[in-house]
């Protein structure tokens, strides 16, 4: 079904502002509950969720927080602590997720202070939601077996997002789907019908599955139903933050 919002504007809001920057809210989850061998899936459960939050977990004597959520090329900043013993030692950072291929990646890393603390900085090359975690390696460069369990942490790319819906409703969609007033979901021109799509935008964040093609207008990546722009408090144009999920492993 080829759209052509013509009852949209062309404005488009600013990127600076719209997606969160280094200034975060202070409230924290925490990752003690995933495995060092598990990997972050997509949730549709179509809630609304922070997305400018601390989260952080402890185990085997290490430590380790960072922001839930990043964009693309931005900083994103780990800290933590180690065993004191290990002072001196480097720290490494590893990713896992689709964009490494299910396979723990080296990200970034930093050597621990005498006080047992660390701070590493991964300048984001890479986009999509990645379990993270911390390993103090040896003086030989031999990694120890000690490893902090994992945190969440998604990265995104800033994109040109449209709205959809009206002079639609009840009309059938390029996947099949009845498109209603409340139906969450986005369109996106080569996405496969199903795909979850993390959104986030001004520090909330959302999971939709792809329901339609498009869009063709205004050069946006992204085609939003009103249900999806309601929940997250859009209603023109506008930069956002997104990155497509796999759906399973």
């Amino acid at each position: 079904m080829r759209r052509v919002n013509g009852y949209l504007g062309a404005v488009l809001g600013v990127a600076a502002g719209l997606l969160a920057g280094p200034a975060l809210a202070s409230s924290s989850t925490g990752g003690a509950g995933m495995s060092a061998s598990s990997a972050p899936v997509a949730k549709m459960n179509g809630t609304v969720q922070p997305a400018n939050v601390t989260v952080s977990t402890s185990g085997n004597g290490i430590s380790l927080a960072s922001r839930a959520s990043a964009v693309l090329r931005n900083q994103l900043r780990f800290s933590g602590s180690a065993p004191a013993n290990d002072a001196g030692a480097i720290v490494e950072i590893e990713r896992l997720g689709h964009e490494t291929g299910w396979a723990w990646a080296p990200t970034t890393h930093a050597r621990i202070g005498q006080d047992g603390t660390f701070t590493a900085i991964w300048r984001t090359n890479h986009i999509g939601r990645f379990a993270v975690k911390a390993v103090v390696q040896t003086a030989g460069g031999a990694r120890a077996a000690a490893a902090s369990p994992t945190v969440t942490v998604t990265v995104y790319r800033q994109t040109i997002a449209t709205l959809f819906g009206p002079g639609f409703w009840g009309q059938q969609t390029a996947c099949g789907e009845k498109l209603s007033h409340s139906m969450l979901g986005v369109a996106n021109r080569t996405l496969p019908c199903g795909t979850p799509v993390a959104l986030y935008y001004r520090g909330r964040t959302i999971v939709v599955p792809v329901i339609d093609r498009g869009p063709y207008a205004n050069h946006a990546d992204y085609d939003l139903t009103m249900a999806t722009s309601r929940a997250l408090g859009i209603d023109t144009t506008v930069t956002i933050g997104a990155v497509s999920l796999p759906r399973h492993r």
